[in-house]
């Protein structure tokens, strides 16, 4: 009975090296080391696999000397097959030195400890930047390392190489891609970051035949492929020691080569090289030095690239596994074809993997299958608001204090008939205190674990206060209670979901404002004052975030009839006050198109007159301020 020792076995080459071993023999044994942060994960995945009972845990990690195991508990181990690692570009230098070379130092330890076989997969990483042909005889050629990530492959190697009393196989696989049959893929990675940008060729007509810059060789070679030969060269020629195998795909294949076999899942046209390489790897260098890397890193981190994988299109290495492949030929592995297997790849990218793809818009409608989070969601413009986003398809989760007010809106909701055609919402009632952070953030975990995900935040949720300052000079209170639900609940909110939308790459955030930062008029100081802190904070936040897609809308309605002006009796009679539809209709719009800022041509025109004619339209405010007198309830009297 053959014994097995894996690490990374509940990683992406990792599980599938797993399968294939417990499929090939029935009788195997096989020890897993895992991270006791990965246990419960990698024991659900035990659960889906033929087999998986017959796999033996052991916690462990590889910063940990003796990776934290017990040899003597491991019985009799042939073959340690080492497949932990960072294959991460864009990790941090420490991180992939504790991991990728420390870590292997580790596994090398324990081979010797145990008498194995180390099988250790290296990557091409290895070759760095090596100038020519680079074949499984080659190790140090005197080559550079662009990135932290080679330069600890090539080390980690070097101690599986250099270690005594140790008996060891390296497989170097290229870039690896997803499953050639399903194109399933565990992360973005190496080709896959460009993928987004490839996506826009699909705008050309197919059959025009687009010309492109020879940017080089790729090599690609589908996760499958890997683990399908890991297993196979495991019990080959078992008996032999120091042999090295380059798992990549024989033919060599150009970047406009992956493009055009991507190119018919996304029907785009096929390209064609007309500036040779030799002419692009120079200006390529050339922007990986000096003030040209700073404004092209910019660049590419702006397109959700990493800057890294710029300097990694120029590398002139010509990675070859003749040798390789026709062993493994032999033992019945072929490498699928690239253009058969490259459509898969970008549709399991596209439908799984694609930042963009949480952004994307349901043919039916703009609304249809959103999922919205409304402050202030009980009565009057919120509830109205939520009324005009579930007929139209979107999921409405309505925040309040009241319960039992709440209860009713949602009762009410139920009943709506849809738009259109559309398909009708569904309304979901959370009742919280959004002035309490604590508060908050409970709702939001639970909208989040119990619907998945939050598309808009409308912050809605309001208090007015229409006092004078000299008459509020003993009513601190009243400033604070304003900006407690104004401002902050309406900043707790967008906090608690800021790094749920960065994480999806999309999300929205609605601001119901008020005309009164323009107008800034008399009595409504501690509440134009809210909303203008509100403002600045979503405007800066939107400067922020604008490559994570996060957008923000900020909506200036004017006065409307809710309760909120029900205490000044004066506005019972007076013109021009909006109806509670007319301003949830404001609120739809910046839901649906996501303007920078909606504002009222009476709230443009006091704006502009501070700004032009200061001390008149100051006067002007005075005036009204004077023949308008304080309300009963600023004065205490209801």
């Amino acid at each position: 009975m053959t014994g097995y020792l894996l690490t990374g076995a509940s990683g992406f080459i990792g599980r599938r090296v797993l399968q294939r071993l417990l499929a090939a023999d029935p009788a195997v044994r096989i020890t897993a080391v895992v991270r006791s942060a990965s246990v419960p994960r990698f024991a659900q995945m035990l659960e889906t696999i033929d087999g998986g009972d017959r796999v033996i845990t052991a916690t462990g990690d590889l910063t940990v000397d003796g990776l934290g195991v017990d040899a003597a508990a491991l019985g009799d181990v042939d073959h340690v097959i080492h497949l932990a690692a960072i294959y991460d570009m864009a990790a941090d230098a420490a991180s992939q030195e504790a991991a990728n070379i420390e870590g292997t130092r580790r596994v090398t330890a324990l081979a010797v400890e145990l008498d194995a076989m180390m099988h250790h997969v290296s990557s091409i990483a290895v070759s760095g930047d090596y100038d020519g042909v680079f074949t499984e005889t080659d190790f140090d050629k005197g080559q550079g390392f662009p990135t932290p990530y080679h330069r600890t492959k090539f080390e980690a190697e070097k101690i599986v190489r250099d270690a005594p009393d140790l008996r060891w196989r390296v497989y170097r696989p290229t870039a690896v891609v997803g499953d050639s049959r399903t194109g399933e893929m565990d992360k973005i990675d190496g080709p896959y970051y460009f993928f987004g940008q490839l996506a826009g060729l699909g705008k050309l007509p197919s059959f025009v035949k687009m010309p492109m810059p020879d940017l080089g060789r790729i090599e690609l070679v589908p996760v499958d492929y890997v683990a399908d030969a890991i297993v196979a060269l495991v019990d080959h020629r078992p008996d032999e020691s120091e042999l090295v195998f380059h798992l990549a795909d024989p033919t060599p294949r150009t970047i406009t080569d992956m493009v055009n076999a991507l190119a018919p899942a996304f029907d785009a046209p096929r390209g064609f090289d007309v500036v040779p390489n030799a002419l692009v790897r120079p200006l390529l260098a050339a922007g990986s030095r000096g003030p040209l890397r700073a404004a092209r890193d910019l660049v590419v981190a702006q397109l959700g690239v990493p800057p890294v994988m710029a300097d990694l299109v120029s590398l002139p290495v010509d990675f070859r596994s003749d040798s390789s492949a026709a062993t493994l030929r032999e033992l019945g592995v072929e490498i699928p074809d690239l253009t058969e297997y490259g459509p898969r790849l970008w549709r399991y990218w596209y439908d799984n993997l694609d930042p963009a793809r949480h952004r994307r818009r349901d043919l039916r409608g703009p609304l249809v299958g959103t999922n919205i989070l409304i402050t202030g969601a009980s009565a009057g413009i919120g509830r109205a608001t939520a009324r005009m986003c579930i007929r139209r398809g979107a999921n409405v989760f309505l925040v309040a204090r009241d319960a039992d007010r709440l209860a009713e809106a949602v009762a009410e909701l139920e009943t709506e008939t849809p738009v259109d055609g559309l398909p009708l919402g569904r309304a979901y009632a959370y009742q919280a205190d959004i002035t309490d952070e604590a508060s908050v953030q409970t709702v939001v975990k639970s909208i989040i674990a119990e619907h998945g995900h939050v598309d808009v935040l409308v912050n809605n949720a309001g208090r007015s206060i229409r006092r004078s300052t000299l008459n509020a000079v003993d009513r601190s209170h009243d400033y604070q209670r304003t900006m407690a639900v104004n401002y902050f609940g309406a900043v707790y909110m967008t906090l608690a979901l800021l790094p749920h939308m960065a994480e999806r790459q999309s999300g929205h955030v609605v601001n119901v404002s008020s005309i009164a930062v323009q107008s800034r008029g008399p009595r409504f100081g501690a509440y134009a004052a809210s909303k203008a802190a509100l403002e600045a904070f979503s405007a800066a936040t939107a400067a922020e975030t604008l490559s994570d897609h996060i957008t923000f809308s900020t909506v200036r309605l004017p006065l409307t009839r809710t309760r909120m002006i029900a205490p000044t009796d004066a506005y019972e009679s007076q013109h021009g006050v909006w109806s509670v539809d007319k301003a949830a209709a404001r609120v739809l719009h910046a839901v649906v198109d996501r303007p920078t800022r909606i504002n009222t041509f009476l709230g443009d025109l006091v704006d502009a007159g501070h700004h032009l004619l200061p001390r008149l339209t100051t006067r002007i405010m005075h005036q009204e301020f004077l023949m308008v007198g304080e309300s009963d309830a600023a004065l205490g009297r209801k």
